[in-house]
């Protein structure tokens, strides 16, 4: 269902795309209209709230982000897990990656990169732009500002960091920074985020051979085995590994394949605690699932794994449920387990994972 208006001047219908509130395209609900007004007002109650103390937490321009959370640093972890305000996702994000530190020792270096240099990856990044979140009207338009924006970007870290270049799935990373943020900004969280401004460096998730997601992938098959040993005996009767459904979780951080209002849930997380939330959260996305997944047989059971239900990617549901598995002891040992059979591992990628 499109919603039409009329410019008085052409006398032309112009079709206006019905989007959601994060900009994609959405279907029509046969939701009763009093029952959506009175939801919403509760809900627009409950953020204008929620928001009111978010920015006496952040101040000004992110003035008291600091000072707040040496102070309280259990409250800001609540409420970070809890959701920050969707209008400023954007500034908080870059106060807890540190990239806004990047971009004032940075003057003009994002334009250098953009104006005047070359990468290898320009032909791939263009292939790769209109994959990019096809379905968000900031994206769509070919050749359009949303692609402009996520050519430069893309292009730009390519130069930045040669060692690693372009690989398809930061298409998505940059795409999601971008909707939250200017050019520039996006590409310094970029930045802080391969390069470890923070947490523990991105980078072994792109390099050659993906160093860091083969890691990531043995980790989480022994979290399996661990917490959910029915499951782990059935995925190896089925003879299937990790690689076969999580190595998108750990390359986009859940931005590909999960919807958006719980991947920026993620992402809230994600950048205050580190990679753990990754583990944590597909954890319980399988154990969430587990009885009807532990019934299926290869070729079903591979396609549940790409296509969980809508009620298990609730994230009022599956973040709670996350957040009360403890896993930092185990990932320190299969990581250890990792390394001693992968002694070649670049030191970079041998990291320490934050604790829960």
């Amino acid at each position: 269902m499109e919603k039409k208006e009329v410019d008085e001047h052409a006398e032309v219908p112009i079709v206006v795309p019905r989007v959601d509130k994060f900009g994609f395209l959405k279907q029509e609900t046969n939701s009763p209209e009093g029952f959506k007004r009175s939801r919403s007002a509760i809900e627009f109650e409950r953020e204008e709230r929620k928001i009111r103390k978010w920015r006496k937490m952040v101040g000004v321009g992110g003035s008291d982000w600091n000072h707040y959370v040496r102070r309280k640093p259990h409250v800001v972890k609540r409420r970070i897990r809890k959701g920050i305000p969707d209008c400023l996702r954007g500034l908080v994000w870059q106060l807890i990656s540190g990239s806004r530190e990047l971009v004032l020792m940075n003057p003009g270096v994002y334009e250098q990169l953009v104006v005047y240099e070359t990468s290898p990856s320009e032909i791939d990044i263009i292939r790769d732009i209109s994959r990019t979140f096809p379905s968000h009207i900031f994206f769509q338009q070919r050749h359009g500002p949303g692609q402009r924006s996520l050519y430069n970007v893309l292009k730009a870290y390519s130069v930045y960091d040669r060692e690693v270049g372009y690989v398809q799935g930061m298409g998505f990373v940059a795409g999601l920074l971008l909707l939250y943020m200017s050019e520039e900004d996006a590409f310094w969280l970029l930045v802080a985020l391969l390069k470890g401004a923070v947490h523990a460096p991105m980078q072994g998730l792109y390099m050659v051979g993906l160093p860091l997601v083969q890691q990531y992938l043995f980790q989480l098959e022994h979290l399996v085995k661990e917490h959910l040993p029915k499951l782990g005996e059935h995925f190896t009767k089925e003879m299937i590994n990790p690689s076969m459904y999580a190595s998108q979780w750990f390359i986009t951080v859940f931005s590909y394949s999960f919807p958006f209002n719980l991947a920026l849930r993620i992402w809230d997380v994600f950048l205050f605690e580190g990679a753990i939330i990754i583990f944590k959260v597909g954890l319980a996305v399988l154990k969430y699932c587990h009885d009807d997944l532990i019934k299926l047989p290869f070729e079903k059971l591979i396609y549940a794994l790409r296509n969980f239900p809508a009620d298990a990617m609730n994230p009022d549901i599956l973040l709670p449920m996350a957040y009360t598995l403890k896993v930092s002891k185990s990932l320190e040992e299969s990581k250890e387990e990792y390394r001693k059979q992968n002694k070649d591992l670049p030191d970079r990628v041998r990291h320490k994972l934050q604790p829960s």
